[in-house]
């Protein structure tokens, strides 16, 4: 073999190497892009403020122009259709999904009807601190009650907590509440969301987001105006179960009516 044909092998050795090195990075590059999909959090550089940049599909925590949670404040004054609330008891689970304590129902038959459009209840789940305000004011806990129609909209429901005598609809969920992320367990005996919402039905509502990644937007919100309380206790056990505070920081609420 010549001297060319050496030189041409080397050349061609060469070429190979580097595809296969530019094909390699490309993959770790797609599967660090893949896994930071899922891995976001509340601190560090995975926390609320670096959402969107973890993933297109999470632009929205960043470009969006009506995301939740917002300061309730400026509420204009109208006449809201009563609650259409249809609630059954039904045995429950509890789960410590490493981002809050989430509780679904083995057999779900809680529905809230807005006009036409029938919502199921999917789950309901705790921020600690609370993530929505009212005209400033901050709570040390808010439950949100994840309703949705069989199209895909979604209305959340919020109740806020004050500090105070320890609350027993809760204790029911935190009796049982799972100190390992990833791990559930059945609730001891059946639950209502009427163990959970405040007697006084008044409610501001507006439009907003899901306060998670992917914060898609186009969610119904009502807040309930009267606060249920918890425990100093109850609050400080969440907290230090998931071992960091889950609640979003306030967004701009961009000029968006807030019906009371």
């Amino acid at each position: 073999m010549n001297k060319k044909s050496f030189k041409l092998i080397g050349l061609l050795s060469l070429i190979a190497a580097t595809i296969l090195l530019v094909a390699c990075q490309s993959e770790t590059k797609s599967k660090t892009s893949k896994s930071q999909e899922v891995q976001w959090g509340y601190t560090g550089i995975t926390g609320p403020e670096h959402w969107g940049d973890l993933s297109k599909d999470y632009e929205l925590s960043k470009n969006g122009k009506e995301q939740s949670p917002i300061n309730i404040t400026g509420a204009e004054d109208v006449d809201l259709p009563e609650l259409n609330l249809n609630n059954q008891e039904s045995e429950a689970q509890v789960e410590n999904n490493g981002h809050t304590i989430e509780v679904s129902f083995k057999n779900p038959k809680n529905t809230l009807t807005i006009g036409k459009e029938v919502y199921k209840l999917q789950q309901f789940h705790f921020h600690a601190p609370a993530e929505n305000e009212i005209d400033g004011k901050t709570y040390p806990l808010e439950g949100h009650f994840v309703y949705k129609t069989d199209n895909g909209k979604i209305t959340v429901v919020s109740v806020l907590y004050n500090y105070g005598d320890k609350n027993q609809a809760l204790q029911l969920i935190w009796d049982k509440m799972p100190q390992a992320a990833n791990t559930e367990t059945d609730l001891s005996q059946a639950i209502s969301p009427d163990d959970f919402y405040p007697e006084n039905k008044d409610y501001y509502n507006f439009e907003g987001s899901l306060t998670t990644p992917p914060c898609t937007e186009g969610v119904n919100w009502i807040v309930f105006k009267s606060q249920e309380t918890v425990s100093k206790e109850q609050v400080e056990k969440f907290s230090q179960t998931l071992g960091f505070e889950n609640n979003r920081p306030i967004q701009d609420a961009n000029g968006r009516k807030i019906k009371a």
